[in-house]
């Protein structure tokens, strides 16, 4: 599938209401600065790329934000697709992002082997920490505010970056994760641990955090706040993550399991909160009612910021290029950006959402079903369940029927062929591996309006 670089207007809009609804910022167009790619950034053990993406009003000592992309992705799929409304809001803010891009097959990240889980170990944490430390030094970014977000594969690397650099990571998002070392199969070519994923490991909070704190043994400071999304209905990284998750960081930042907040500030969400009852508590859990490995991004953007703490008034400055050894993709462009504030508006706006849902059976192998989970303007978030039938799958296929003006722009969790029309999709790595009577999940980001997709599955 190839990805493209889109338009971001949409994505800027729908944040502007979501940011208003919490109370932040108006929000500006992404930049068409894009990304840049960046060589020779330090030690690199497993060939990482890095990205960066800096806004034309970046602050003088700018927040770095570490986005790190699920399975299967790519930095310049993560920046237009899951991660484009924090790109769009580091426009008003002027943090920049940092965007690691694994090059390993399947391009999943190292949570698994013991060098990925060991502080300065050898692997994908440790090229990443290199990023981090050049942005500081290249860019004068902040070392007080450096955070950390990502989905699945991704998130479970942040779980990991802020278990074994807790001095330097200040709080973290992590979309459909896993506890830190929950992972772990002892070795480097082992790169996928069933029990885990399927939701069959559980131990005490006491259990969780001493596995983390042995990622960086010795280490007798804070650990870093901590936000967890997780939907309900997700078997490729089972729900019961979720709540392994909330042990670990409760237990890590020494405050209690039992939640001090339990609300639900969008509908189907359920939000709790742990140690305070703020914005930026310790530990802040999300689950979204009946999604599976497909949580959409539009409106999340805007809680994952504040509590992060991105929303900070941004330095109106001049965006110089420094002597650094980079690959430009595409040129930063130098501006000088005035801030003016304009009023906001906090009443929530919200868009229409379509939940209509098509089913097929393709074979007796498998049966697929289609939902439209949100919907905009010009575009929507599909997901497709593959449910295996009386046998167990070892892989599996999805044909899609997308109606006329109707295309893909983005996918996770399986690989595609083609964007419209008739749209083969074939399992992920790590998931066509489908128990009988059980479920897997993938979704994507769509041009049109999707109503009227068909969908069909065989399985082998």
């Amino acid at each position: 599938m190839t990805f493209r670089i889109r338009p971001l207007t949409w994505v800027a809009a729908g944040l502007t209401a979501a940011l208003a609804a919490v109370g932040l910022g108006p929000v500006g167009p992404a930049s068409a600065a894009g990304l840049t790619q960046v060589t020779n950034f330090g030690t690199n053990p497993s060939n990482l790329n890095m990205y960066v993406y800096i806004p034309a009003n970046v602050q003088a000592k700018p927040a770095i934000l570490v986005a790190v992309h699920y399975c299967t992705g790519t930095a310049s799929a993560f920046y237009s697709g899951y991660a484009a409304e924090w790109v769009a809001a580091a426009n008003t803010y002027g943090y920049i992002m940092v965007f690691p891009e694994a090059t390993r097959s399947g391009q999943c990240f190292d949570v698994y082997s013991p060098q990925g889980l060991t502080r300065n170990g050898g692997s994908d944490s440790q090229g990443i920490m290199s990023m981090v430390t050049y942005a500081e030094q290249h860019y004068n970014g902040d070392p007080s505010r450096v955070y950390a977000m990502g989905a699945s594969s991704g998130a479970m690397m942040t779980n990991v970056l802020l278990a074994e650099y807790p001095d330097v990571f200040k709080a973290g998002s992590a979309f459909m994760g896993v506890p830190a070392t929950c992972f772990a199969t002892g070795s480097a070519s082992n790169t996928w641990n069933s029990d885990c994923s399927g939701g069959n490991i559980t131990k005490t909070a006491q259990q969780w955090g001493d596995a983390a704190r042995a990622m960086y043994p010795g280490y007798s400071g804070s650990y870093p706040r901590m936000q967890l999304w997780h939907g309900t209905a997700d078997t490729t990284l089972n729900y019961h993550n979720f709540g392994e998750e909330i042990k670990q960081w409760t237990n890590l930042n020494g405050v209690s399991a039992t939640p001090v907040l339990t609300d639900s500030p969008v509908s189907g969400w359920t939000r709790t909160r742990y140690g305070t009852n703020t914005v930026q508590a310790p530990v802040e859990g999300i689950s979204v009612a009946g999604v599976g490995h497909s949580i959409p991004t539009s409106g999340m953007a805007a809680y994952s910021i504040a509590f992060l703490g991105l929303n900070g008034t941004p330095t109106t400055t001049t965006t110089t290029t420094r002597p650094v050894t980079t690959t430009t993709t595409r040129p930063v462009t130098t501006t000088t950006t005035t801030t003016t504030t304009r009023p906001v508006t906090t009443t929530t706006t919200t868009r229409p959402v379509t939940t209509t849902t098509t089913a097929s059976g393709g074979s007796a192998g498998c049966t697929a079903a289609f939902s439209i989970s949100s919907s905009w303007t010009g575009g929507f978030v599909g997901a497709v369940t593959v449910t295996a039938g009386s046998t167990t799958l070892n892989s599996w296929k999805v044909t899609l029927g997308l109606p006329s003006g109707t295309s893909i722009n983005n996918l996770w969790s399986g690989v595609a062929s083609g964007t419209s029309g008739s749209v083969t999709v074939t399992n992920a790595a790590y998931n066509g591996h489908v128990a009988a009577g059980t479920s897997t999940t993938f979704g994507f980001q769509g041009n049109g309006s999707g109503s009227g997709t068909t969908v069909s599955c065989t399985g082998a």
